[in-house]
């Protein structure tokens, strides 16, 4: 072979290996060894294929949220016949209940009163909030608050959270409906409501998420104003008290650290968000660098990578600080990141 013909040759099988190793670096299917987030107090590992089914591959879509019991289980919802799905944190399979509310069950919140504990739900499809013990028995139901006067049938509510304050009220979010927020006594009688749809503060976009924030001298209730793309601050009566923005995409929902500090809010646009006491951000964490990947409920496992999140729609702690984020996504996605320790 001439020499010249020999060095085009070794030229052009360099620069193959080099292309073959750049699309193999990006394989979406490669996976780093271990992935670590945040920052501080918030530094967490990336647990790898947390929360799978004993007798089937998917979870299914996951659209609701997450909680957490005094025994440290982790419950979160699906749109299947296992709408409401418990696994240990290591990721152990435990019950899944809630046949009868396939498809709509949104909002979920673990309460105690008195002695035990109970579930407080949102449906969306049903148009009520129920509660239930922590096997899905239900104790009691609520559909739509015609008193409000605001509901011309019961299509146009649908309640996507649900929470409850020390002294036992109700609050309701009507995210995919009407977007009000409607208060009730503890047994469910109506007591009043407030917002409506518009930018303007006091008024919401899509109230998707809501949280009891217990961390002043009294209570107050944060609304995660997702299409205004802002959290709204509400004492218990309804008043408004302060605005949260400029730091988030479209916040989905507000949970509180047990370190009684800090807040997690799931944002939809790819990233979930840590707040400070004065509602500062902290971190955000796995943030999703391909807007095509965010807000988007159809992306396929094979385009999953961990350390990036998709569209994050619930999550909560547990008592040691671990989070659980669900993702809305059609084949089901629940992460846990562990506090790096």
């Amino acid at each position: 072979m001439p020499e010249t013909v020999r060095s085009s040759a070794l030229l052009a099988l360099a620069v193959a290996s080099i292309l073959a190793a750049d699309l193999m670096a990006q394989d979406p299917t490669e996976q780093p060894p271990e992935v670590h987030l945040g920052t501080g107090r918030h530094s967490y590992t990336w647990v790898r294929g947390f929360a799978t089914l004993p007798d089937q591959p998917e979870l299914g879509n996951t659209h609701g949220c997450v909680a957490v019991d005094s025994a440290g289980r982790i419950y979160f919802n699906t749109d299947t016949e296992r709408s409401v799905c418990v696994f240990e944190p290591d990721g152990t399979f435990v019950k899944s209940w809630g046949k009868s509310f396939a498809g709509g069950l949104h909002g979920m919140t673990i309460a105690r009163e008195g002695e035990r504990e109970v579930v407080y739900l949102a449906h969306t499809g049903r148009h009520e909030v129920l509660k239930t013990t922590l096997d899905g028995e239900v104790l009691w139901s609520r559909g739509v608050p015609e008193e409000a006067g605001i509901y011309k049938d019961a299509g146009q509510y649908k309640p996507t959270d649900i929470v409850v304050a020390p002294n036992g009220s109700i609050y309701v979010a009507d995210g995919y409906g009407q977007s009000w927020v409607h208060q009730f006594e503890q047994d469910g009688t109506y007591v009043r409501s407030w917002g409506g749809r518009g930018t303007e503060p006091g008024r919401m976009q899509t109230p998707h998420g809501i949280c009891v924030d217990t961390r002043g001298d009294e209570p107050r209730l944060i609304v995660a104003d997702r299409e205004n793309g802002r959290l709204q601050i509400f004492d218990l009566d309804g008043g408004l008290r302060g605005v949260v923005s400029g730091i988030f995409r479209r916040p989905c929902n507000v949970f509180m650290h047990p370190n009684g500090r800090d807040l997690v809010v799931p944002d939809l646009a790819g990233r979930v968000t840590i707040l400070n006491e004065k509602n500062e951000l902290v971190c955000h964490l796995g943030d999703q660098p391909d807007p095509n990947k965010r807000a988007k409920n159809g992306i396929d496992k094979a385009d999953w990578r961990d350390g990036e999140f998709l569209s994050p729609h619930g999550a909560a702690f547990d008592a040691n600080g671990d989070l659980y984020v669900l993702d809305w996504n059609r084949h089901g996605r629940v992460t846990r990141l562990a506090v790096a320790r």
